[in-house]
């Protein structure tokens, strides 16, 4: 099915918007990010990159169609699925049980864990198992929090949610730490100039994949796009995108 419109502007006002080439209608795909979610989706002087932004890309042109991406607060992306605002949501969306429930998920394209961060130097901290009786964030709406209530010991856990600024609070010793997947983690760690570190393996398995709306229109279009992504998978495209963002393949196990 061809999806497609012509050239939208760049919008700074009520979210980012950005699109593609030209096509010949006016439908594009609609895929809904935070833009504050680095490296896989993040504004560097007015422009969307990452990851999630290079993927979708990829699943466009293989579908012959164009992507138009619309930026807002993480907690309100789910809201705007549901009202029929975007599409899907390209944000390193967790397939978990109650997700299962109410969205319907392509395959996963990331493979990562839940990775415990800390203040460089933080010696008390070595693993979830520590995280007894400290202050963790984690982002609101991510399922991070599920997973840290989920713990046996989650009673004793303080949790903090924020929209964004986990990674500056927890080395500022606002938090004694933050929890986020392995993957994005390393980068922000590589990347940014805080002194964070890594505190022991991940403890849980993550797969990520893009959520649609349970209905038959658009279970139609998720099999469209999931057969988007196993050709890209198959070509090695994702291989490669991959590749370029982190030097190697989190797309598979």
């Amino acid at each position: 099915m061809l999806r497609s419109f012509g050239i939208i502007p760049l919008l700074l006002t009520g979210g980012l918007v950005l699109a593609g080439a030209a096509q010949a209608n006016d439908q594009p795909l609609k895929v809904g990010m935070s833009g504050s979610y680095f490296p896989f989706t993040y504004v560097e002087k007015d422009v969307l990159k990452g990851y999630e932004v290079d993927v979708l890309r990829a699943v466009a042109e293989q579908m012959d169609t164009n992507v138009e991406f619309v930026t807002a607060s993480f907690s309100g992306l789910f809201g705007m699925l549901e009202s029929g605002r975007i599409d899907t949501i390209a944000n390193q969306i967790t397939i978990t049980d109650e997700r299962e429930k109410k969205y319907l998920f392509t395959q996963p394209y990331v493979y990562d864990g839940a990775q415990v961060v800390v203040k460089r130097g933080n010696e008390e901290i070595t693993g979830v198992e520590d995280l007894v009786g400290k202050k963790v964030a984690v982002n609101l709406g991510s399922n991070y929090e599920q997973l840290l209530r989920e713990l046996p010991y989650a009673d004793e856990i303080t949790i903090r949610t924020y929209d964004s600024n986990i990674e500056q609070d927890t080395a500022l010793g606002r938090v004694d730490a933050f929890v986020m997947d392995r993957v994005s983690a390393s980068q922000v760690i590589k990347e940014k100039p805080l002194p964070l570190a890594l505190a022991g393996k991940p403890f849980s398995e993550l797969r990520n994949a893009l959520p649609f709306r349970d209905t038959q229109a658009d279970e139609a279009l998720r099999d469209e796009v999931d057969a988007a992504l196993q050709a890209l998978r198959e070509s090695g495209r994702l291989s490669e995108i991959s590749q370029q963002w982190f030097g190697t393949d989190i797309s598979s196990l």
